[in-house]
């Protein structure tokens, strides 16, 4: 069941959940309305639509579709939209990959990207694993959690990991509608049925070897010469560890035993301070719409 949004109102089932919630839209709830080609799309969506067919058959269009307007998970006073790729289509998995080298983001079984009237706040942003050298904070981070063991495992709900999600959500959203998540919420956000994603379990070691709590599950998918990281969720209770920092770390270091180029981080947003701790990560890209550019060289262009 779908929880409220900021405003307090049930969004409509077509759209796109508030992002403060994580719960994907299912496909099966989206009326015939939102169901056909839209021809009236921005000129950005039919350059994505025409860029994207070149990698498939080309004699089957890939469609793009865009939401009716919901609040915003990050500025309640704001209006959002979203371009999505058709979730009906069968490619998606095969498409997964370049559409996160064009800024789209998974949610559950859907891939999006913000697609707002007028507000363009939502930059994607994606680590150049090679380059990547952590600072004096991120080398303390990973002093401090020594005695952490990483896991990289199937991404099939286990009990403990759902009783630290809910933990954690209660923690970060409290009475934000996600109080009362359960297993289905978590299948339906976290494990898509086409991604080829992972748990990356962060746990504590303990000194006489038995398996320690989990402290930290990192959700990432598995793309071509890329991870994308899904979401992360962990102990409230262990702030003083940096896990979110150190989540992403052990992220980068995975990325980078087998060879692939890019960790994609999702959104850094612009005047948002809770999204601000990705640009700590350098050397940081940011995509501008149509190239992957240096982050510090795309504030310029900002003026920020």
């Amino acid at each position: 069941m779908m929880g409220t949004c900021q405003d307090g109102r049930r969004p409509a089932p077509w759209r796109l959940p508030c992002r403060q919630r994580p719960v994907a839209a299912t496909v099966d709830r989206l009326p015939g309305v939102f169901m056909v080609r839209t021809v009236a799309a921005a000129a950005m969506a039919k350059r994505y639509a025409r860029r994207m067919a070149i990698h498939s058959d080309a004699s089957d269009d890939l469609r793009l579709f865009q939401t009716g307007q919901h609040a915003c998970g990050y500025w309640p006073e704001r209006q959002a939209r979203d371009l999505v790729l058709d979730p009906h289509d069968p490619r998606l998995g095969a498409l997964y990959p370049l559409a996160l080298s064009w800024g789209f983001r998974r949610s559950g079984d859907l891939v999006y990207r913000p697609h707002c009237d007028h507000c363009r706040a939502c930059v994607a942003v994606r680590i150049p694993i090679d380059a990547f050298v952590p600072d004096r904070s991120q080398r303390r981070c990973l002093a401090r959690n020594a005695d952490i063991e990483v896991r990289i495992v199937a991404a099939e709900r286990s009990e403990e990991q759902l009783a630290l999600y809910q933990r954690y959500l209660r923690h970060r959203h409290p009475g934000g509608g996600m109080d009362d998540h359960g297993a289905h919420e978590f299948d339906q956000f976290l494990i898509g049925r086409w991604s080829h994603g992972r748990f990356l379990e962060l746990r504590q070691r303990m000194p006489d070897g038995r398996r320690g709590p989990l402290l930290a599950v990192a959700v990432t998918d598995i793309a071509a010469q890329a991870l994308s990281a899904v979401y992360t969720f962990y102990d409230p209770d262990a702030g003083a560890r940096g896990l979110g920092t150190l989540a992403i770390l052990q992220q980068i270091a995975w990325a980078r035993r087998e060879g692939l180029r890019h960790l994609y981080l999702g959104y850094w947003i612009r005047g948002h301070q809770k999204m601000d701790y990705k640009r700590r990560f350098r050397p940081l890209q940011a995509y501008d719409g149509r190239h992957w550019r240096d982050f510090d060289d795309y504030l310029r262009q900002l003026g920020g």
